[in-house]
């Protein structure tokens, strides 16, 4: 049943997308102002008060903190197969264009919690669609030479974007040991608008460039790029495990274009770089993972690919592609919560298993309560109340790994 609920996702996506469709063709639509706290958004036009606002017309929403809080994200959100879906700027003035009926609304948090740090928005590493690929940098202040981490955010391949890991983001940051970076990249299939379909080995080759892109500007995020860890939550999951265990399928080979041949070509090469050298640049730097509750091989990616030979399946598979520790150290921390009902606890341990069977260090933990996704942040009162409950202290379990990898090692090797 769990695996047919993965499955699901990415046809109720689909769904979706043509329930917005039929809305567009109404003249009029419902929108409604969601209730704001700590802050207030003006409208203009004004909303009239029965909520019917003509097809086609542009709102411009200005958000407004309180006093000791801060601007999280202007939003609008509108009905979904799965209730309610966000759509977030993360820039206080926004335009909304009403096609169907919508909330509009506006997150904020203290100001306090974004003390300490700074946060770069957006950075464009690479366009080979319709959609601009880009990644947020956050950096804590004086920042020089630190680690970085590196999120790979989820939403079945198919949606959301890298701000939805930003609460998670705060939280690695804060501190001051570790440049966190934040990474976004194509949807599979024609959903970014592009008029061929994007593959898993394509969103794979987004990440690695998107790595690459990192590395390279480093210095200027007061980042190392010769220290990287990487982490994902869910499809994310899935491809930071693929970062951190299979860089050496990095190249010019294409992509089951020869028979047998299954090498990843980063969308992003630094200049005067090929893609040996990134694959040489990345296997070096990246020296851990934190993947969370994401699918890794077996029957849950071949559901997750179905159709597709089985070649295709392993060559994306993480658990497919893991080094023996005497090739190469990588240590792994996965989680998942009991309560998931999407990844199986049975997949998880699968994969460390064989980590474990190739000598990886690896460390399973089973959060008890928590459900698919506790690492996302969105404007709703639920989710933010989901992660205070378990993102919060997993992602302070989550640093203490990284530190052991980043900072113990350093010190024990009198670096």
């Amino acid at each position: 049943m769990r695996t047919f609920a993965l499955l699901m996702f990415i046809c109720v996506m689909s769904k979706v997308t043509s329930f917005g469709q039929a809305e567009a063709t109404k003249n009029t639509f419902t929108i409604t102002l969601d209730p704001v706290e700590n802050g207030s958004i003006q409208v203009e036009p004004a909303v009239p008060k029965d909520g019917q606002v003509k097809g086609g017309t542009v709102l411009k929403v200005t958000a407004t903190p309180a006093s000791g809080y801060a601007f999280d994200s202007g939003y609008y959100s509108q009905p979904g197969m799965w209730g309610k879906m966000f759509y977030e700027s993360m820039t206080p003035t926004f335009e909304v264009t009403v096609n169907q009926n919508k909330s509009i609304g506006a997150s904020f948090i203290e100001q306090k919690a974004l003390v300490g740090f700074t946060v770069k928005q957006d950075i464009v590493y690479a366009q080979p669609g319709v959609k601009k690929l880009k990644y947020d940098v956050f950096s804590p202040n004086g920042a020089k030479d630190l680690p970085i981490i590196v999120i790979i955010h989820g939403g079945g391949w198919v949606s959301n974007t890298e701000d939805i890991m930003r609460g998670l983001a705060r939280e690695l940051v804060r501190g001051g040991n570790y440049v966190v970076c934040s990474l976004d990249y194509r949807w599979m299939g024609t959903r970014d608008g592009d008029q061929g379909t994007n593959t898993m080995a394509n969103l794979i080759e987004d990440v690695f460039g998107g790595l690459a892109h990192i590395q390279e500007h480093a210095k200027e995020y007061g980042g190392d790029g010769s220290r990287i860890g990487v982490t994902g939550d869910s499809a994310g999951g899935h491809l930071s495990a693929v970062a951190s265990l299979m860089p050496n399928m990095i190249g010019d080979g294409g992509f089951g274009v020869k028979e047998g041949v299954y090498e990843f070509h980063p969308t992003y090469l630094p200049a005067g770089k090929t893609a040996e050298q990134v694959q040489k640049d990345l296997l070096k730097a990246i020296k851990a993972a934190a993947p969370s509750y994401g699918v890794f091989g077996g029957q849950m990616m071949a559901g997750v690919l179905r159709g597709q030979p089985d070649a295709v399946i392993k060559a994306v598979s993480p658990q497919e592609h893991i080094p023996d520790v005497k090739q190469r150290a990588v240590p792994q921390y996965l989680l998942r919560g009991t309560e998931d009902g999407l990844v199986t606890d049975p997949g998880v341990q699968a994969f460390a298993d064989a980590l474990k069977a190739a000598g990886q260090t690896v460390e399973y933990v089973r959060v008890e309560g928590a459900a698919h996704a506790f690492f996302d942040w969105k404007p709703d009162p639920r989710t933010k109340a989901t992660f205070a409950k378990y993102g919060v202290p997993y992602a302070a379990k989550m640093k203490s790994f990284f530190d052991k990898v980043f900072y113990s090692r350093r010190s024990a090797a009198g670096k």
